[in-house]
């Protein structure tokens, strides 16, 4: 890929470690999805695909199509919170092709399933935000010094008026701050 003015090179192993990380918060609340619609194995899919990536595998069209497919899983479920945990597994597969683009967007590839999976388990413990503040803080404690480096290649996430934008930006706030 052509690097431009602002961007600059991402390793495999370096993605690895990204969709890892999501990986591992989609993981966390992928029950909430299963629990609501056990015939879906969409989201399922895609928590896989993200692992096959993460664990060495070639990056193919699997995490795309995976990516995709828990993103109509999420459209379809019938609560929030089923909604949040398949777009967490989603967003888990999609990580494999972060860009080396330095737009506020692709902050999303690296922390979004995280904010999604904080969201989905705030809204299973009754919309308790002490739920999905102490998921963002469990996601800072095991950030890798390689997913720190990553991410601080990129420009600060966007501001979003939805929970779990919020949840997002303070995970990148935190990720920033030594």
């Amino acid at each position: 890929m052509a690097i431009g003015a602002g961007d600059f090179e991402l390793t495999l192993d370096e993605l690895r470690v990204v969709a890892r990380y999501a990986v591992e918060s989609a993981q966390e609340v992928l029950a909430i999805f299963e629990a609501a619609h056990p015939e879906d194995t969409r989201p399922r899919t895609a928590v896989e695909a993200a692992w096959t990536f993460a664990n060495g595998a070639p990056r193919t069209k699997l995490q795309r199509v995976a990516s995709l497919d828990a993103h109509r899983a999420a459209k379809a479920a019938d609560s929030e919170a089923a909604r949040h945990a398949a777009r967490a597994a989603g967003d888990a597969a999609s990580a494999a092709y972060l860009h080396p683009l330095a737009k506020a967007t692709q902050v999303g590839h690296i922390l979004r399933a995280t904010a999604s999976a904080a969201r989905a388990a705030e809204l299973r413990a009754g919309d308790d935000p002490a739920v999905g503040d102490a998921l963002i803080q469990q996601a800072r404690q095991r950030a890798t010094p390689v997913l720190i480096d990553v991410l601080g290649r990129y420009p600060l996430a966007p501001t979003g008026r939805s929970r779990a934008a919020h949840l997002m930006k303070a995970l990148d706030s935190s990720l920033r701050t030594p």
